[in-house]
């Protein structure tokens, strides 16, 4: 929704609308001068014609422009007018104008709208309806970029950046001396050309240092390049031109992709010769900003060819050899919406794009796709700074050195577009749930503590009520942690974790034990005291049931836990004498535990072992002392289902 939709990208961003009666307007706003176009619809309104066309047609050439303020303003009157005439792609075009001033709180109430008027087809619907992510999680991004406006931007629009041979290739509208009085209706501005700047040894800052590609430039727009892995061959961004533009059927020019090859000159320098279409360019829709994959075989573009999901997709070519290339596929739905999706940048870790598809700070936002096994992981939005209210893009990164650049039309810089470096810090974030790890519920109240190697404390919270923790610090990546989680009436338990390589979230969940529960060796036991019989006895005594109340206890506070009851005596007396007693008592005990209200198919057994299965070696005839022999007089509550 912005100049360079059309400058680089792709050029079916208007609806079709009906004519108003100001047929000077429509002819400027067919021709995509939205400047002129909305000063005129202006007059119309200031003349009494507040019809839904005349609305609709001035929201769009403000929004069209990026200028935010001034189509919030008209897309207001439209839908307080004309609700429920106008199609839900206004209520979208309203949402993402409130998030271009930043009117949030109002923003997310017509996305809501928004999702609940479009049809269920519509991707758009489900990324801002708000069901899973919303725009405070996306607020809650931890900060990751460090950015910085670069020396090259000019108050025209400067992007498009591309690094070849150590240097930065970008796009700019800036006057050149022969082609000073040609200028682009859509914005006023000059048409775009390529340029070469050097980038400083920090990689924070770009000098101009020369223009890039005369042989290939012409006096209309060029922009958006890439390069195959030797840098011999150019792909890029031109208008559909060959010795004069050519339009479609709807008097659209639109755009194709060039390849052109470079010859070195005597003298060291280089010039790009023997310019070729694409095959998949077409007179009928539009093919541009294209990105080569790391080893040379995969060329990736923008384009609204028949098989588009939205407005513009990401689609990818094998490349087959010499001027050889496969069919288009499209990316499919899990990186392509219902909206725009451009600017793509592929390396061997990640596809980089800009989309308005889904939910984001506001007009286009930089996502990530992690690439795991040639399969592309859900987009993530990197957040703020990186992203802002109006719209960024372009974004390009050295993933060895985490610094690259990206384009933004944010307030805060020298002009229409510029161009920022970053650096991209590698940190992680944590956040998990904390559980009872005998019924899987959620624990509220726990205190969670994250400690570094050395045992040393360095950030402490308390999970919530649905059990979920974060730490409001990042840290980094590819480190080793212990997480630590602690709560009255459950065993303290600690979870070593190693962060990942690159940045994102790690999620740790932490499952603690009852206070009566302890594992050992992979078996679940119950934790009481000693149960103590009369000499020769079965009978439980008084300060056996105080013991066995707690079996009862657990069970019934976990009613879905099945035990098996083994009673054990030590090596003095007959071993044949001990095996019947430590059967009597064992069955005496699960008696009792059934009698306090405990269903009997809950334990599954109830058997005693005499001598058999001492836990030390105080077997018979060994001298030992009573402590030793008391080890072995033991009954054990063992957990065989939860």
């Amino acid at each position: 929704m912005e100049k360079r939709i059309i400058i680089l990208a792709l050029l079916i961003i208007q609806m079709v609308n009906s004519q108003t009666k100001n047929k000077t307007a429509d002819a400027l706003f067919d021709k995509m001068y939205y400047i002129d176009a909305a000063k005129s619809y202006e007059l119309s309104v200031k003349n009494g014609d507040t019809s839904k066309e005349i609305l609709q047609r001035l929201g769009d050439a403000h929004y069209f422009n990026t200028q935010m303020q001034d189509a919030s303003k008209w897309y207001s009157k439209l839908l307080a007018d004309y609700s429920a005439e106008v199609s839900a792609e206004y209520y979208f075009r309203y949402a993402q104008s409130l998030q271009g001033i930043k009117n949030y709180e109002l923003a997310k109430k017509w996305m809501k709208n928004f999702s609940e008027k479009q049809k269920s087809s519509d991707s758009r619907a489900q990324n801002f309806s708000l069901k899973t992510v919303t725009l405070e999680d996306i607020k809650k991004i931890k900060p990751q970029f460090i950015l910085e406006n670069l020396e090259i931007n000019s108050a025209y629009s400067d992007f498009g950046p591309m690094f070849y041979k150590g240097d930065l290739v970008y796009s700019t509208t800036v006057d050149s001396s022969y082609l000073k009085t040609a200028k682009y209706g859509w914005n006023d501005q000059p048409y775009l050309n390529m340029q070469l700047g050097k980038i400083s040894p920090t990689q924070t800052n770009v000098t101009f240092k020369e223009r890039f590609a005369k042989e290939i430039t012409t006096q209309y727009h060029e922009a958006c390049v890439a390069f195959s892995p030797d840098e011999k061959t150019i792909y890029f961004t031109r208008n559909n031109y060959n010795g004069k533009l050519k339009r479609d059927d709807k008097g659209v020019n639109n755009l194709k992709l060039y390849t052109a090859k470079a010859v070195e000159n005597s003298n060291g320098t280089v010039r790009w010769e023997n310019v070729k279409e694409l095959p998949f360019n077409s007179d009928s829709y539009s093919v541009g900003q294209p990105t080569v994959s790391k080893d040379g075989k995969k060329l990736y573009f923008v384009s609204d060819m028949p098989g588009t999901i939205g407005s513009t997709d990401i689609f990818m070519v094998d490349i087959l050899g010499e001027d050889q290339y496969s069919n288009p596929k499209n990316l499919g739905e899990k990186i392509n919406t219902s909206g725009r999706e451009m600017f793509p940048f592929i390396t061997d870790k990640a596809l980089y794009f800009a989309s308005d598809g889904f939910l984001g700070l506001g007009g286009l936002d930089v996502f990530e796709s992690r690439l795991n096994n040639e399969v592309f992981d859900s987009p993530v939005n990197l957040g703020a700074p990186l992203n802002s209210s109006l719209d960024d893009f372009g974004y390009i990164v050295n993933e060895e050195t985490n610094k690259g650049f990206v384009c933004s039309n944010r307030k805060t810089g020298k002009g229409d577009d510029d161009i920022y470096s970053f650096e991209r810090s590698c940190t992680q974030s944590i956040e998990g749930y904390v559980f009872d790890a005998i019924s899987n519920k959620k624990i509220p109240g726990a205190i969670v503590t994250l400690k570094n190697n050395e045992n040393q404390q360095l950030q402490q919270t308390v999970s919530r009520m649905d059990g979920k923790f974060e730490f409001e610090e990042n840290i980094n990546c590819n480190t080793p942690y212990a997480i630590e989680a602690a709560k009255d009436n459950f065993t303290t338990s600690s979870k070593a974790i190693v962060t990942a390589e690159n940045s994102g979230i790690t999620e740790v969940p932490i499952g603690l034990d009852p206070t009566l529960i302890e594992r050992k060796d992979g078996i679940l036991k119950i934790k009481i005291g000693i149960i103590f019989f009369d000499l020769n006895k079965s009978d439980i005594r008084y300060d056996a049931a105080i013991e066995l109340n707690k079996v009862v206890l657990l069970m019934n506070q976990y009613p879905t836990v099945v035990i098996k009851i083994e009673s054990h005596t030590d090596s003095r007396a007959d071993d044949q004498y001990n095996l019947e007693l430590s059967d009597r008592r064992a069955k005496a005990t699960r008696d009792y535990i059934i009698s306090q209200g405990i269903a009997p198919e809950r334990i599954e057994s109830a058997i005693g072992y005499g001598e058999t299965q001492l836990i030390n070696n105080c077997s018979n005839g060994v001298p030992c002392t009573e402590a030793q022999h008391q080890m072995n007089r033991r009954s054990e509550f063992i957990i065989t289902k939860m």
